[in-house]
This record gives C-alpha cells, structure tokens and sequence, in this order.
C-alpha cells in the first residue's frame, strides 16, 4: 500500500522518497487514461520539481539551524530522478562535517574562528588530505575532551564531532560539527514536500490539459 512520500534512516544518512499517495494516484490514473503521455510527463516533471525544492530548502534549513555554509550542505545531498517505479528520491549524508567547510576560516594567535565557532589553541593547517581542516594538538591544554562531549580522542569511544588522527610525532584531533540535531526534523519535511508535490502536480497537469486542448482545437 502506499503511503506517499516518506523518509527511511540509518545511521548515518536519511534518505527521502517522494511518490503518489494511493488516493492521488487514483484520480491521477483515470486522468492518465485519457492521454497517458501527458499524465506521465507532468508527473515526472513534478517530482523532479519536487526534488529540487526539497533539496534547496533543507540545504537552506540545516545552514541556518546549523550555521554551516549551504553550498558545504549541498555536498551532502544526492538527488536521484524519477525511476519506473514513479518515485524520486533525495540522499542526505548526516555524518559530522569538517569545520572548516562551515564557512570562512580566520586564524589567529589564540586558534581559529570560523561560523561563530571559536577552536581555542588549534590551527588551520594541511596535516593529512589535500586540503588544509581545523587540527589541535590532543597534548594542548586548550584540548579538553569534557569540553567536546561529542568527541573522539584516542583511546575514547566511536562517538561524533572531534575526530582523532594519529601519526608518529603527535596525537592531533580534526574540527567537526555533529548534524545530529536535524534528525527531528526530517518527518516535518515529509509532510512539506508532500503538500509541495500536489501542488507542483496540479500545476503541471493543467499545463498539459491546456496543451492537449489548444492541440484539438477544444480550446479555442
């Protein structure tokens, strides 16, 4: 039975699948039986629609709620277009996120600052990877795992935020920011895009009612 569009999470992601409820997909079917290729197109174009709306606003909400840059949000989001089964769906990867993708990173004598955040004795550096993070030496006295409780330190547990990584010359801890807290939020925007998608679907269902009838001459 469908139930609409819903969300499925796992550990580390949740992923979004939009489609007709049964009761929308019953007067969009005898609508299909009159020009199925109409029907089908407004439906694709719908949900793809959908789609986009869908990732643009979380991308917007979890930057705002989270004060991380939206194009470092968007990175984490992967949109898949309609398939034959009629649903589109929208992956959104919720592990933490470096830092110093949040936004603009400042370094200073005392650390780094960077979104309203503030790194007490830690730098902005290239240590492993391609591109420079947000590091602190574990050793430091600014570094206080109590301070983190989403840390992981070496030796601690699997746990989210501040990631270790170790090499022979000295324990460091890379800046990450948990995105945990948008969990909740996940069946609101469920609901949203469901109401977004009739509309969108309204829409273009009308669109191809007007083309079929100017086409026959009805419209006239």
């Amino acid at each position: 039975m469908s139930v609409g569009s819903y969300v499925k999470q796992s550990a580390n992601s949740g992923l979004f699948t939009l489609q007709l409820a049964d009761t929308d997909r019953k007067v969009f079917s005898e609508f299909a039986a009159l020009v199925p290729k109409a029907a089908r197109a407004a439906q694709r174009r719908a949900l793809n629609k959908t789609l986009r709306w869908l990732r643009t606003h979380i991308a917007r909400s979890v930057g705002k709620q989270e004060r991380i840059a939206i194009s470092a949000v968007r990175q984490r989001l992967r949109a898949y277009p309609v398939d034959a089964n009629g649903q589109a769906r929208l992956w959104f990867g919720i592990n933490p996120i470096e830092a110093s993708r949040a936004g603009r990173v400042r370094q200073s004598r005392s650390g780094v600052a960077v979104a309203g955040r503030r790194y007490q004795g830690a730098f902005f550096k290239r240590v492993y990877g391609s591109a420079p993070d947000i590091w602190i030496r574990t050793a430091s006295k600014h570094f206080d795992a109590s301070d983190y409780p989403e840390s992981q330190v070496s030796g601690g547990g699997k746990q989210h935020g501040w990631v270790s990584e170790n090499s022979s010359r000295f324990p460091l801890a890379k800046a990450k920011i948990s995105l945990e807290d948008i969990r909740p939020h996940f069946e609101s925007w469920v609901g949203r895009v469901h109401q977004r998608l009739l509309e969108i679907l309204e829409q273009e269902l009308n669109y191809e009612l007007q083309k079929y009838l100017r086409s026959s001459g009805s419209g006239r």
